[in-house]
């Protein structure tokens, strides 16, 4: 028997509940992990909520892990009990250990400790996309990061700093504002005392953006769209405030032929190839200090509806673990 979280029927976060289940041997193609550490996305909200439909009722939520391998099953190549793993995009990390698909978990670098890698796999591999495939960020591009303070938006400032952009993000309070300014943004907007489609024109000298990366979702639209130039890009990769059900596509045109996305980790890791470069390509990251994962909250497993709300109220900065 392990701890886990449960949820027996969608909601709020009260629906979660820590029970004891059974763990079965791993499976053919699966590997054994025993968390030390598990990270918390707003993905996991989506599937304890209902607006992402989970597999089957009841299931363990999360998305994100640590630990080391306990067993291989069946049919399993180039995992061994004590190697030390991690991955994201499998449901199911909210629990002290589970069965894993081999071909979703990679090794971890000795240089890399493992609540750093709970907290990195899905945020960081979200940002390594978002900004060498989504948009190959380059010298001289401008950007806005809405909820620059956040989880990915921290990692977005960084990466796209480093990789020549000038960086507006908008957050939610001052201190947020010093937390993205210190994690790689040249410019803050504070959204609930700013209109920031205004600021952004005037950091900008009216040129705009040539990319937005949305992660809020409902309260930032349409106004990320007002943000661009002709021809710019508005990325929504997440629904942190609810998802957009009125998008209007025509508007696209009359704000001046502008592109419009919405991407997904699950795709651009579909195949172990992906996978594997985009992970190396964040851990290259991390090791020569392009990149810091700030792990800023942690909260015991068992506390995780806890963890979830303070998440939905934003009363969270950069990356949050969930402990076992």
């Amino acid at each position: 028997m392990v701890g886990a979280i449960r949820i027996h029927h969608t909601g709020g976060p009260e629906v979660m509940k820590f029970e004891q289940v059974d763990l079965p041997p791993p499976g053919p193609g699966e590997v054994r992990v025993r968390h030390t550490a598990i990270g918390l996305n707003y993905i996991d909200t989506y599937f304890r909520s209902g607006l992402y439909k989970a597999p089957a009722l009841p299931f363990t939520p999360g998305n994100e892990g640590a630990g080391e391998v306990e067993a291989v099953g069946p049919h399993v190549e180039g995992f061994h009990a004590g190697d030390r793993v991690a991955y994201a995009t499998s449901l199911g990390s909210y629990a002290e250990a589970r069965n894993v698909p081999a071909n979703v978990l990679v090794h971890v670098p000795a240089a890399i400790d493992d609540r750093t890698a709970a907290a990195m796999m899905l945020k960081g591999m979200t940002a390594q996309y978002l900004v060498k495939h989504t948009h190959a960020v380059k010298p001289g591009d401008v950007i806005l990061v809405q909820a620059a303070a956040g989880g990915v938006g921290l990692l977005l400032c960084q990466w796209a700093h480093a990789l020549g952009a000038t960086v507006i993000g908008t957050v939610g309070s001052k201190a947020k504002a010093e937390l993205a300014l210190a994690n790689g943004a040249d410019h803050v907007i504070l959204y609930k005392d700013e209109d920031f489609v205004h600021r952004v024109k005037e950091i900008t000298s009216g040129k705009m953006c040539d990319v937005v990366y949305d992660g809020v979702g409902q309260a930032t639209y349409p106004a990320s769209l007002d943000c661009l130039k002709p021809f710019g890009l508005w990325v929504s990769f997440g629904n942190a405030s609810g998802a957009i059900n009125n998008f209007d596509l025509l508007s696209l045109s009359q704000k001046g032929s502008l592109y419009a996305t919405r991407p997904t980790l699950f795709t651009h890791t579909s195949t172990r190839e992906k996978l594997v470069a985009t992970a190396n390509d964040l851990f290259e990251a991390v090791l020569t200090g392009a990149l810091k994962i700030p792990v800023h909250q942690t909260y015991a497993l068992k506390d995780a509806a806890k963890a979830h709300k303070d998440l939905e109220s934003r009363a969270t900065t950069g990356s949050t673990l969930l402990l076992p």
